[in-house]
Formats: C-alpha cells, structure tokens, sequence
C-alpha cells in the first residue's frame, strides 16, 4: 500500500480528478495548503512590488494498493501538466510524493489492509 500526494495548481484540481476518475481512481482526499517552491510571484500592493510568501495550492492524497501506484501517478500527471513551463508567472506544475503505507483501517467495518482502501 502507498499514500500518493500531489500539491498542484489550485485550478488544475478539476482536470486532475477527471483524469483519476477516469483511470478509474474514485477515492481521493483534497485540502487546500499554501507553500512555496523555486517559483516567485510578485504582485503589486498599493503600489509596491511584493513577493507574497506561500503560493495558494491544492494538496491531492489517494491511498492505493501497489498494482495502482503507477495508474495514479501517470493519471494525475496527465492532469496537472500544462502546455508550457511558465503560467501565470508560476513555474512548475507541481510535485507528486510516494510513501510507503503501513496500515489501513475503514472504521466502518474494521476492515484492515488492501481490503480497507
């Protein structure tokens, strides 16, 4: 088992979950966060050039069983790229983390394991 997360671009989140729907991955978990990579925005401020601090983002976290690992990553990949290197003065389209998941447990049925994703 894996816990995949993907921080993307706020408005790349409806075409990430398109393409995960349609790999057949339904089951995911969103939260927005802020953060900051090798990118800087400026944005002007009352007249003052400022480079805000944290950048909105949206953070996308699917537990998987190991035979979904590479679907997943390929599918929110297909999502989240964009046509160039540079959008909206923002490089990058984001990164995507893979980490081992020792245990899962639906509290519904006390199901462990595989069985519980």
């Amino acid at each position: 088992m894996k816990l995949i997360t993907a921080i993307i671009r706020s408005y790349q989140l409806d075409q990430v979950r398109e393409s995960l729907i349609s790999a057949g991955i339904t089951r995911i978990t969103v939260s927005r966060v802020s953060g900051h990579g090798v990118q800087k925005r400026e944005e002007v401020y009352r007249g003052k050039k400022v480079v805000p601090a944290l950048i909105p983002k949206m953070k996308v976290e699917i537990a998987v069983n190991d035979d979904f690992v590479d679907t997943t990553v390929n599918a929110i990949i297909a999502g989240a790229k964009s046509e160039s290197d540079v959008v909206d003065g923002e490089i990058g389209d984001g990164k995507i983390f893979i980490t081992p998941l020792e245990e899962c447990i639906r509290i519904r049925t006390g199901e462990k394991g595989s069985n519980a994703i």
